[in-house]
């Protein structure tokens, strides 16, 4: 499966699929839905922090996309054309609840603050590997509430899944300038709260992703019997994108930034649900005739 968002992408198998499924082939309609449903699922998890709200949202931005497929000249690469679509849903729609919770940098510093340290004994250290794996990707994840939508989307394409500055203009619809200009703004960001506060950036600092665990726990922040992102997994995000973030300043953003990429690539067991929940949808049946 090639990576959409990779610089070398050809849309030639996608406009095939298309011609197909416009043809009432709902094969040809599920494998390109499927193309593409891992990559929106994964960016609007970063953006919302929510595997229900990402799942949904996937949804929302997946009826949207086919309803609006008869209206696909070929103009455009399809993959610009569904990510335009994507990515304007995701700055446009309704808040999240966490993005009222998590509102600012000043605001989440002040409540990790609150969170008591809680030194483990080696032991607990290995007995709670995955609580504490998950304690790292939900407070990292938090820090990303802290960029507004659009400063967020831009790092999360740009830094996270490695989207040069002219593909992400053009699925951003903004210049290339405009998007270097805010993908720096938000490394600067990023940056100036991880050095200051994070512990794997800087190792002067007290906060530890083993020492907030218990707190984390405690506050209802990691859920040990139900963890939202540190569950079965393939692989990585590092593994699903090729080479360093572009334009980095220097050594140490290189290392943050691979702390986001060691974050999980969730391909999860929503896909074939989805996909039934989509074929439910009267109006993407009647306009596809499917079969």
């Amino acid at each position: 499966m090639n990576n959409p968002f990779q610089s070398i992408y050809i849309d030639k198998e996608d406009n095939e699929l298309i011609a197909q499924a416009r043809d009432g082939s709902n094969i040809a309609l599920e494998t390109l839905i499927k193309k593409h449903q891992h990559y929106i699922y994964n960016v609007a998890l970063k953006m919302t922090l929510s595997p229900i709200d990402a799942e949904d949202i996937t949804q929302e931005v997946l009826i949207k996309v086919i309803t609006n497929l008869a209206q696909f000249k070929g103009e455009s690469h399809f993959r610009t054309w569904l990510y335009r679509i994507t990515f304007n849903h995701f700055l446009k729609m309704k808040k999240v609840r966490l993005e009222d919770f998590i509102t600012s940098f000043d605001q989440y510093g002040q409540e990790l603050d609150q969170m008591e340290n809680v030194e483990l004994s080696a032991m607990e250290k290995a007995e709670m590997k995955e609580w504490i794996e998950e304690a790292n990707i939900s407070c990292m994840s938090g820090m990303l509430l802290c960029l507004d939508r659009e400063q967020r989307l831009v790092y999360i394409l740009g830094d996270i899944f490695g989207v040069d500055h002219k593909l992400g203009s053009q699925m951003l619809e903004i210049s290339k300038d405009n998007f270097r200009q805010r993908l720096s703004r938000a490394r600067r960001d990023l940056y100036q709260f991880m050095n200051n506060k994070c512990g794997l950036v800087n190792k002067t600092n007290p906060c530890r992703c083993d020492r907030k665990t218990k707190s984390f726990i405690k506050a209802g922040w990691v859920d040990p019997d139900q963890m939202k992102y540190n569950t079965s997994y393939l692989k990585k995000i590092a593994e699903e994108v090729s080479g360093k973030a572009e334009e980095l300043c220097d050594l140490t953003e290189s290392e943050y930034v691979d702390l986001f990429r060691k974050h999980p690539f969730q391909e999860k067991e929503h896909q074939s649900r989805l996909f039934a929940i989509l074929m439910k949808n009267d109006k993407i049946t009647k306009l596809f005739n499917l079969k």
